[in-house]
């Protein structure tokens, strides 16, 4: 089983790695966590906060219906920072380090930070309108470029963590991961959990000495514990797992325990829907309406392909060019949906067809406004590239 489990590990490590430092992309865009912290704004305000993208809501709802089906193993399977810890622990006990047992109540006291740190990280993003907390993530600052948002605090926590790794089994998992936080409820009621067949049991304790969780797996029938992650490491340490003493699978009502490739099948399931999803459905990560404007009986949209449309403070400054008031002003502009990105980023734009056209929208946003109050031009940093797709611009508009 666990052959299985490192491969897997290993996949995702080298996909991460490879997407960050080779091909450059936004990694934070495919991270669950981002989505938790950009619903809020999201959902108050339409947009998104810098560096994320709707692709982190699909994301977090394929990883918690991976969490609602196979409980936390997108932890021991997929997460970095798990996979990290783990190997640094496999490490340790090639050189003769073995991993301390936590007192179970200071364990289950330190479980609590976690919640501190979701709602540390929430409050402070939510009211900054800024992932703050990126200067100082350690799943971050490991696999970034490194850039002048990370603080040395950044790199503190992750030594700490690299530290604590070599004594203790996944402290960060166990302790303070805000993304375990979210995904205690959900784990709570996951639908297939590890089974212990007490008559088949010889109470050796091994299955409970091998949980990284440190849950006593030799003590209950059923593993319901929250922060279970579906590692298997338990199932794989029972010396009489042949004899059913120890399985994993649903509910006993449902049928008999499932194997290993289930698990791994349903967990790339729900990542590659996620995957597809965002490229099926690309919801804007920012809109803006423009107040005061009555929708008209008819309208029309533009779609354009905008350089230097790159996060959402871009937007806001193409929504200040939109609204201009001098001579390029643009009287039926109604709406305007955006994808910023990399260049050059998508932009939807919804008129009045009886009170402007495209060439009005394309002036308005590359022409120079002229600031009355400041009395000088401003120029817009703003250019439109051809449709990638050779659809010409009466085409592009419709009702």
């Amino acid at each position: 089983m666990q052959p299985t489990r490192r491969l897997l590990q290993l996949g995702f490590l080298i996909l991460t790695v490879v997407g960050v430092y080779v091909v450059r992309g936004n990694a934070e865009r495919w991270c669950p966590f981002g989505g938790v912290e950009a619903i809020y704004g999201y959902l108050t305000e339409g947009n998104m906060l810098c560096s994320l993208g709707v692709s982190n809501f699909y994301m977090l709802g394929g990883v918690l219906l991976s969490v609602l089906l196979l409980r936390r193993a997108f932890c021991s399977y997929v997460c970095p920072i798990g996979t990290v810890s783990e190997w640094i622990q496999l490490g340790a006990r090639r050189l003769g380090i073995r991993p301390r047992s936590v007192p179970p109540l200071l364990d289950r006291a330190l479980s609590l930070l976690k919640y501190v740190v979701l709602g540390v990280i929430l409050y402070v993003t939510w009211r900054a309108g800024e992932l703050l907390f990126r200067g100082y993530d350690p799943c971050y600052a490991l696999l970034s470029r490194h850039g002048e948002d990370i603080t040395v605090w950044a790199y503190i926590i992750s030594g700490a963590v690299l530290l604590g790794s070599l004594f203790v089994m996944v402290p960060f998992c166990r302790w303070l991961c805000p993304l375990a936080a979210v995904f205690h409820p959900f784990s709570r009621v996951g639908f297939a959990r590890v089974r212990r067949n007490v008559e088949a049991c010889v109470l050796c304790g091994q299955c409970a000495r091998a949980c990284p969780m440190q849950i006593p797996v030799d003590q209950v029938t059923t593993v319901r514990a929250a922060r279970c992650t579906s590692c298997l490491n338990c199932v794989t340490a029972c010396p009489t797992r042949g004899e059913g003493a120890l399985e994993w699978g649903p509910p006993r009502r449902f049928g008999r325990a499932w194997p290993q490739a289930v698990l791994v099948v349903l967990l790339l399931a729900c990542i590659a829907g996620a995957v597809a999803a965002t490229y099926a459905a690309p919801l804007p990560s920012f809109t803006y309406t423009r107040q005061g404007h009555a929708e008209p009986p008819e309208t029309a949209t533009v779609e354009l392909h905008i350089n230097d449309l790159a996060c959402r403070g871009r937007a806001n400054l193409l929504v200040y060019y939109l609204d201009r008031d001098d001579l390029d002003e643009i009287p039926g502009y109604l709406r305007l949906e955006a994808w910023p990105g990399p260049d050059p980023a998508r932009a939807r734009i919804t008129y009045d067809p009886a009170a402007a056209d495209e060439a009005l929208i394309r002036r308005a946003i590359t022409e120079p406004y002229y600031d009355l109050d400041a009395d000088f031009w401003r120029s817009s940093p703003f250019t439109i590239e051809p449709d990638p797709n050779g659809v010409a611009p009466s085409q592009r508009a419709g009702t």
